[in-house]
């Protein structure tokens, strides 16, 4: 007989290492890859998940290029990707199901990158994980941090359409980066 489902403990995993350009600008952090993610390695590789769809409307980089077309054309946006949490226990994919998080050296990471400009928190998973983690002492915070509404198909608050209102800001704030440096 097996013992019942919920008394099983879910095996830890870990995470993704960070996408990284020579000179990012907008570190975008989610929470941590969804399973389907986690099976093919790559960010974001839910199908459902309006995520590349959003920037396919942002930077027009084709959401159906093979995924390291993708992310090499994103890395010449000055975008990298990474999570907040390094490994966790978690049974299925939902963020509410993450158990015994590690989280990532955002931080050392930060050290490593000094063009990073603004991070953007994917969802209030990654903006909750994020906040207890890395804002113990926010004077030493290097660089600023901003919520935006999680690309997962598991957000319907959201309308496609308002998540790309929202996810501007990746792009403006780039563009308004690169722009002084111009200057």
């Amino acid at each position: 007989m097996h013992p019942p489902r919920s008394s099983l403990v879910p095996e830890r995993c870990n995470g993704l290492d960070p996408v990284m350009g020579d000179s990012p600008e907008v570190l975008i952090l989610g929470s941590f890859p969804s399973r389907q993610s986690l099976l093919r390695s790559e960010y974001y590789g839910n199908p459902r998940n309006h995520f590349w769809q959003i920037i396919e409307v942002l930077f027009a980089i084709d959401r159906h290029l093979l995924y390291t077309s993708r992310v090499e054309q994103l890395c010449l946006h000055h975008v990298a990707l990474w999570d907040v949490i390094h490994s966790c226990c978690r049974e299925g994919s939902a963020d509410d199901r993450i158990r015994e998080p590690v989280v990532n050296d955002i931080n050392g990471l930060l050290a490593l990158h000094p063009s990073v400009r603004l991070i953007a928190l994917n969802g209030t998973a990654a903006e909750r994980c994020y906040t207890r983690h890395h804002l113990r002492n926010p004077v030493s915070l290097p660089v600023p941090a901003l919520l935006l509404p999680s690309t997962s198909p598991a957000n319907a608050r959201y309308s496609f359409e308002a998540k790309c209102r929202c996810w501007e800001v990746i792009r403006t704030w780039n563009d308004l980066a690169f722009s002084a440096t111009i200057e």
